[in-house]
């Protein structure tokens, strides 16, 4: 059982120092008691010797007390007993909020998951609706040490509403390493989307720093809580836009005990061919174009070849012929159906075969299923089903299409434009699939005719982040991965910085297959200081007219400096000056200009790291191309020459857009340096 709801006399912190400290020591002794599990005696086989022996690992990993992570970080006070009848004079229970359940050696919490329902009072609580809380405490950590406590007393009308100083204080706490969670500030409008159902898909449109994309990461952690048994069957996915980001944020998952998650890119995902070429933009916009999955289903289909000969099968001494007709009423019927191209060839040989059957039993024969498969067997029967419905290569399709000018004219007539179709072909022939240079969106495109022949396999739950970038066929490849599950859908359009950038969220919702998917907007940011998204916050008239401003709800307003300069010198000086600050520092700059900045910083013996390298104590400057900056965040932020990043974009809305992501990537503090007049939008 929980304890009363009541306070000792005694020290309140030294009490719950003490509770701490008992709580550890539980944690720990589940973690022995699972270490000392001795399975020799309960496993019949070395196969399942070795899945419990996984399984047992994974309970050790998610059992771990990592020390730099508070154990518990809230506390709830009940009036009554939640869950049960309100009888008078009954006393409420306390708990202790925290990432994981930690249980006493009699199995009474210690601390409660974060994801039970009786923890959500700890983000949904207010004074308008206290949820039967009489008081929620919030605890300050130094390092792993608890420091300070918070009180908020729901039930007391005589009490004044305060901002959390200690909420804040974690909000903008710096930060060294890849992203951490943000399990202890969840605010009310993302606990809602975090502990909304499996079964239904929801979009995030969120702007930079109001915490989209660890609400989405907790969401999964939440599902996996609340439907364990069913994911652990079905299976969940996090795609991310580039292995970097990927990085970042692969620590938040386990911190939360959950280990079983896996993490792609949505090229990772449709790595059927090895990438290792480009397309010019105008090329990348027809291959993304949803137009191309109907210019494929043609292509694919068109083998199919309508039978003029007869089946004859010969067995024993009587041969049974299904004629041509027959043959077509067949390949018909399966064309009908609208099944998988491979699944209808797979059928087609036990149709024919279930047409000579029936000839066999009118003539007086008892065949059975044996008999049925040998027949669908039979070589006549094979060679049929080669000359009617051939096998289809979706990769050697895909370059056919790409390099032959009149099979790509046949199938996309009345589809794509001439124009279109000249911008995608290939100047020159390419003599096999091994041989060509294909692009990432060749790649999608043979997953979709991948798809068209065999069933993608459907997990349980998707999470995509950055999806404001994806194309509608990368969105289509997406969507055949939760087809039968559901999906989070996480994105900006302001950061959209792809030519083919998303619209709108209906119309990437369509494209995934989940258009009846709840569009949330989270507008309070949390990470950004006032002053740096007010001046990004410029730019949103010119790069996504209507989107909400995001309004930061951090009292400290940051620091932020406007700063001309003559050469890379004073640039690496800024960087110099915010290293002298606690917390993690971030580079950022044009692509182009990034060699030259690396050299200054060498030469001023200042060490960096490339995106996606976990910074240390030692080493807390990361050097960012803009092209990459999506997504990360640093405590402050140096951003050098915004001109030079918007030239380095095709067209100028998208460099425009390609700057307010880099403009929002500081959570304390950001100096913009530059030689060059400033782009118009920003003055």
């Amino acid at each position: 059982m929980s304890t009363p709801a009541h306070d000792s006399p005694a020290d309140p912190l030294a009490r719950e120092r003490a509770h701490l400290s008992a709580s550890r020591s539980a944690l720990r002794a589940m973690r022995e008691d699972v270490e000392a599990l001795d399975i020799s005696d309960v496993t019949a086989n070395w196969v399942n010797a070795q899945i419990l022996e996984r399984q047992i690992a994974d309970r050790v990993k998610a059992l771990a007390d990592l020390s730099d992570t508070p154990l518990f970080f809230g506390r709830l006070d009940y009036l009554h007993p939640p869950g049960a009848e309100r009888a008078e004079g009954a006393e409420g229970e306390r708990f202790y909020i925290g990432r994981r359940h930690v249980h006493d050696a009699d199995g009474d919490p210690m601390v409660v998951d974060w994801r039970a329902p009786v923890s959500q009072p700890f983000y949904r609580a207010s004074r308008k609706d206290p949820m039967d809380i009489a008081l929620r405490r919030r605890f300050g950590y130094t390092g792993g040490d608890l420091t300070a406590y918070e009180d908020e007393r729901l039930s007391d009308p005589a009490e004044a509403a305060t901002t959390s100083k200690l909420l804040q204080r974690e909000i903008e706490r710096p930060r060294v390493g890849p992203m951490r969670d943000i399990v202890a500030t969840i605010q009310p409008e993302q606990d809602e989307i975090v502990r909304s159902g499996l079964s239904g898909s929801v979009c995030v449109q969120g702007g930079p720093g109001t915490g989209k994309t660890a609400v989405g990461l907790h969401r999964v952690a939440y599902l996996l809580y609340a439907h364990r048994e069913r994911l652990a069957r079905t299976g969940t996915l996090v795609i991310g836009p580039n292995r970097s980001f990927l990085h970042y944020i692969e620590q938040v998952l386990p911190a939360l005990g959950e280990l079983t998650v896996r993490q792609s890119t949505v090229d990772d995902l449709v790595a059927h061919v090895e990438v290792r070429g480009t397309d010019d933009a105008a090329a990348a916009v027809v291959k993304g174009d949803a137009r191309m999955a109907e210019v494929l289903r043609r292509a694919v289909h068109s083998h199919v070849t309508p039978p003029t000969e007869p089946v004859v099968v010969v067995r024993g001494s009587r041969r049974w012929r299904v004629p041509a007709y027959e043959l077509q009423d067949i390949v018909r019927e399966l064309q009908d159906r609208g099944i998988r191209y491979g699944a209808a060839r797979a059928a087609l040989p036990q149709r024919i075969a279930h047409a000579v059957l029936v000839q066999m039993e009118r003539a007086g024969e008892a065949p059975d299923d044996r008999v049925q498969d040998a027949v669908a067997r039979n070589s006549a029967v094979k060679a049929a089903v080669r000359a009617v419905w051939p096998a289809v290569d979706p990769a050697k399709l895909v370059l056919r299409l790409l390099t032959d000018a009149d099979f790509l004219a046949l199938h996309a007539e009345g589809i794509l434009t001439e124009d279109e179709r000249k911008t995608i072909l290939w100047a020159k022939p390419v003599r096999s699939v091994k041989a060509a240079k294909w692009s990432a969106a060749d790649a999608v495109l043979i997953d979709e005719a991948a798809d068209l022949v065999e069933r993608t396999h459907s997990l349980g739950h998707v999470v995509l982040d950055e999806a404001q970038d994806l194309s509608p066929m990368q969105y289509r490849a997406v969507g055949r991965r939760c087809s039968t599950g559901s999906a989070t859908v996480l994105g900006d359009l302001a950061q959209g910085t792809t030519p083919w950038a998303t619209r709108s969220w209906q119309e990437a919702l369509a494209h995934l297959g989940k258009p009846d998917a709840a569009v949330e907007e989270l507008t309070a940011g949390f990470r950004v200081p006032t002053d740096v998204i007010t001046y990004a916050s410029r730019l949103l008239p010119h790069i996504a007219p209507g989107l909400t401003p995001v309004a930061s709800v951090r009292e400290n307003p940051g620091f932020f400096d406007l700063r001309p300069v003559g050469d890379t010198a004073e640039v690496v000086a800024a960087c110099e000056e915010l290293l002298r600050n606690e917390g993690s520092t971030g580079l950022i700059a044009a692509d182009a200009r990034v060699p030259a900045l690396a050299e200054a910083l060498t030469a001023a013996g200042i060490p960096y790291l490339a995106p996606g390298e976990e910074t240390t104590r030692e080493t807390r400057l990361t050097l960012v191309p803009a092209s990459l900056a999506k997504g990360l965040e640093y405590d402050y932020v140096v951003l050098d020459e915004p001109r030079a990043v918007v030239d380095g974009e095709p067209d100028e809305r998208t460099g425009l857009r390609r700057l307010y992501v880099a403009l929002t990537r500081a959570v304390s503090g950001l100096i913009v340096t530059h030689t060059a007049p400033l782009p118009a939008q920003l003055t």
